[in-house]
């Protein structure tokens, strides 16, 4: 006698349960006096009580909304507070600068940042707009020797030096000299080799 092959499945095959009836929430009834409406907008009590709400129906939420004054036991001076911090969503904010993050709590000025570019010096401060160090590779320092300039020279500089380098030794100012086009070789090497290095970017 031949035997039933097992099934693949075994005893394993799962059976979808049916689906939970939704459970249909309370109704609310409107808080307002006299009203037998559903009760489906929250609105809050009162200006001073953001966290406690009333239930009510959609024509008395307009009524309860209609008649709010967010302002109404405010002075004038708190009023013109208010706006002034609404231009900024009502957040903190204080000055830029060194000034300001003095001002800060008496944190220490930029509050430990490094300021290496001077980007938060003012005018008349004692840090006032100082270049850091450039640190130049031996190429550099080569090429910025080559074109008779400082380590620490400008964008503008190195320009304005290659320019007067290269009009002084072309062969037509020198009349097909032999050593001054030698220099100028040197001072196209020297130029080419900062902006191959990103430094005239």
């Amino acid at each position: 006698m031949v035997q039933p092959r097992p099934s693949r499945f075994k005893s394993d095959i799962r059976i979808k349960p049916g689906k939970a009836k939704k459970v249909e929430p309370e109704t609310r009834m409107c808080e307002a006096p006299d009203c037998i409406r559903a009760g489906d907008c929250r609105v809050a009590k009162s200006p001073k009580n953001l966290t406690e709400y009333f239930w009510y129906c959609a024509a008395h939420a307009r009524a309860h909304n209609e008649s709010w004054d967010y302002f109404k036991d405010m002075g004038d001076d708190d009023i013109q507070r208010f706006k002034e911090e609404a231009l900024t969503g009502h957040r903190p904010t204080w000055p830029l600068g060194k000034r300001g993050a003095r001002a800060r709590m008496g944190q220490s000025p930029l509050g430990g940042v490094r300021d290496s570019h001077a980007m938060f010096a003012e005018d008349g401060d004692d840090a006032a707009v100082r270049r850091p160090e450039r640190q130049l590779t031996r190429l550099q320092s080569i090429a910025m020797d080559t074109l008779q300039l400082p380590h620490g020279a400008t964008l503008i500089e190195i320009k304005a030096r290659y320019k007067e380098l290269v009009k002084r030794f072309h062969p037509d100012a020198n009349g097909g000299d032999r050593g001054a086009e030698e220099r100028l070789k040197q001072v196209i090497k020297a130029y080419g080799v900062l902006r191959a290095s990103g430094l005239l970017t």
